[in-house]
């Protein structure tokens, strides 16, 4: 008899930055509701899929931040920032890496390595949900 865990626990956590510059007209040629609502289909009852207020990074708009699971958490994922996260193309392989589990359970697409930065300790310590790298 198999145990079901409903996905939306276990998932990741995807957090979309919509605050200061991050999905606005500041950043011009993208659609961001469109991105932001496809993400969320994508990753629906798999991931967790949230906007949130400006996470202080603005020179990488528009930021997403990948949050592992407890299971990629345990397997030694950590917390991923992503900028300029300003196509379809992208968008689309960050649905396809954390559906196949996301930080610490399965390798992102190469071409993620081209987003993906350091943000400050400040910044990292201030994501809600716990962005902060714990040690």
């Amino acid at each position: 008899m198999s145990r079901r865990v409903p996905a939306q626990t276990s998932g990741c956590t995807v957090s979309v930055c919509r605050g200061c510059c991050c999905g606005t007209p500041k950043i011009p040629g993208v659609d961001h509701a469109a991105q932001l609502a496809r993400l969320k289909q994508a990753l629906a009852g798999a991931s967790r899929v949230r906007a949130t207020e400006c996470l202080d990074v603005c020179e990488h708009g528009n930021v997403i931040v990948v949050q592992p699971s407890a299971e990629g958490r345990a397997a030694g994922g950590r917390p991923v920032w992503l900028g300029l996260v300003n196509d379809a193309d992208a968008i689309e392989d960050i649905a396809a890496w954390v559906g196949a589990g996301g930080p610490g359970l399965a390798d992102p697409p190469g071409i993620l390595d081209l987003y993906a930065f350091s943000p400050s300790r400040r910044v990292r310590q201030a994501l809600p949900g716990g962005g902060a790298e714990r040690g």
